[in-house]
């Protein structure tokens, strides 16, 4: 999760994320060198006092200003679409969770078990125990097995909210009347935090969300003590 003047990404906990933030890095660099190279020129243009008429009328120099800023968009549009197609790839999803957003809280339903059902609410501040963390903590978590691919179905009851789990590398509209589709596949075990990222409302800070990934066992263990409590 984020932690205080962090400055970067969360670190990845999916391969999407993964990706993410090679994608990240790679765009950053190519912004680095064009910047570095258009101050270059400022300077060289504002201090020099010297005229070459070679530049003032040059077909060559014409063609590499125009055929560079075409290569490099080349090199950034196709790792974007790459990483644009995987995100929207389901293969064969292992576990289908339905999230919905309501005012506010998450209601989560585990569509492969007959009666896996939960809401999600916040934990007050007065409520949290010691290793806690303040807005971000909720009173049932989303359990999920690790390195299984899990496909996530958003919709909301009321209003526009959006189910965002930065580490995880998911984000998806809640949209009332609409069944969104999203898939993830966690890579180590570990809770992961996320918030409401569309503004729904007075309490729109108060919504967390809470991916708990944890081992095959584990989860069976977990969704046979629930079924038992349903």
């Amino acid at each position: 999760m984020a932690y205080p003047s962090q400055l970067g990404f969360q670190d990845a906990a999916s391969p999407v994320m993964e990706e993410l933030l090679h994608f990240h890095d790679h765009a950053l660099m190519i912004v680095f060198l064009i910047s570095t190279l258009v101050l270059y020129i400022i300077v060289a243009m504002v201090t020099t006092k010297l005229t070459n008429k070679f530049l003032l009328d040059s077909q060559e120099i014409e063609i590499i200003w125009t055929v560079l800023p075409a290569i490099i968009l080349i090199l950034i549009a196709l790792p974007s679409l790459r990483i644009l197609y995987l995100m929207d790839e389901v293969n064969d999803p292992h576990l289908t969770i339905k999230a919905v957003g309501h005012q506010w809280y998450w209601s989560y339903e585990y569509t492969d078990y007959e009666d896996l059902a939960f809401d999600s609410y916040m934990i007050p501040t007065q409520d949290l125990t010691p290793g806690q963390f303040r807005l971000l903590e909720a009173d049932h978590r989303m359990v999920i097995p690790v390195e299984s691919p899990i496909r996530v179905l958003v919709s909301a009851e009321d209003v526009l909210h959006s189910w965002a789990v930065p580490s995880l590398g998911v984000k998806m509209d809640a949209v009332p009347g609409r069944l969104n589709q999203t898939a993830f596949i966690t890579s180590r075990p570990g809770v992961f935090y996320g918030q409401c990222s569309e503004i729904c409302g007075a309490n729109h800070s108060f919504m967390p969300i809470v991916v708990e990934a944890v081992p095959l066992e584990q989860f069976e263990n977990w969704s046979s003590l629930m079924l038992e409590d349903a």
